[in-house]
């Protein structure tokens, strides 16, 4: 398990779990967290969480960023030209290229708009912008999104926030089977359990945020992503057994007294 790394754009990562900075009660406790967590990626909303003003606490000086790798998103835009201008201004700031791309549809179940996302994954595409994007469970879409040039697909388990898990196994096994790609879980993860169906099933990695931040307990629940993803992996190398109705002896059936 040592060399079984995650890899991005050609980058290696030694945690399949990415964690979001946000809805946490302080920047101390997400600090705490991520670190608990192992995560070598965190995703920043680049319109919310301050990274420039240094009249105001930086996420920086909680969360070094020569440590861990930051992946600008571009949360609460609602248009292809918003996450355009949010990823372009996140270059311009800190030079970042690995981006997370999410372009909402509505405001109540916050589901991507497709349409914008693949055009906004052309463009950035083009633009030499390394783009891990946020999508629904589409099979075609999320090929789609390969073919214009995107670093990672991430469909949503469910509504971002919902905690409901993994609504539908099916098309994330279909995406699997047909790209090369990362694959990694974004949105709607609450428990440990859910992490780990989502390894076990195939995908790269989880991207976790209000599962963590919005626990009872959300250190206890950052180290039990953390295993449980690590868990999940194991399982999906070992391979598990064929599903059987009917019962299989695990004692010889031979030399019996």
């Amino acid at each position: 398990m040592n060399s079984d790394h995650l890899i991005i754009a050609k980058k290696r990562f030694t945690s399949r779990l990415i964690v979001g900075t946000g809805k946490y009660k302080s920047m101390e406790e997400c600090s705490k967290a991520i670190k608990i967590s192992g995560a070598k990626i965190v995703t920043v909303a680049v319109r919310r969480v301050n990274i420039q003003d240094k009249s105001k606490p930086l996420l920086m000086d909680y969360i070094n960023p020569k440590k861990i790798t930051y992946l600008p998103n571009t949360a609460g835009c609602f248009t292809s030209e918003e996450a355009l201008r949010t990823l372009r201004l996140a270059r311009n700031i800190g030079g970042w290229k690995l981006v997370k791309l999410e372009v909402l549809g509505e405001k109540k179940n916050l589901f991507p708009d497709m349409i914008e996302t693949l055009r906004s994954t052309e463009i950035l595409s083009k633009e030499g912008f390394k783009v891990m994007v946020y999508c629904n469970d589409d099979p075609l879409m999320a090929k789609r999104l390969e073919n214009a040039g995107a670093s990672a697909i991430m469909p949503l388990a469910a509504p971002i926030g919902s905690g409901l898990g993994i609504q539908n196994k099916v098309n994330i096994k279909i995406i699997r089977k047909q790209t090369k790609l990362p694959l990694i879980i974004d949105a709607g993860l609450g428990e440990s359990s859910d992490a780990s169906i989502a390894m076990e099933i195939g995908c790269d990695g989880v991207l976790v945020n209000t599962a963590i931040a919005k626990a009872k307990k959300p250190f206890l629940m950052a180290e039990a992503m953390k295993f449980a993803v690590i868990a999940g992996r194991k399982s999906y190398l070992a391979g598990r057994i064929k599903k059987n109705f009917l019962g299989s002896s695990s004692s010889p059936k031979f030399g019996l007294i």
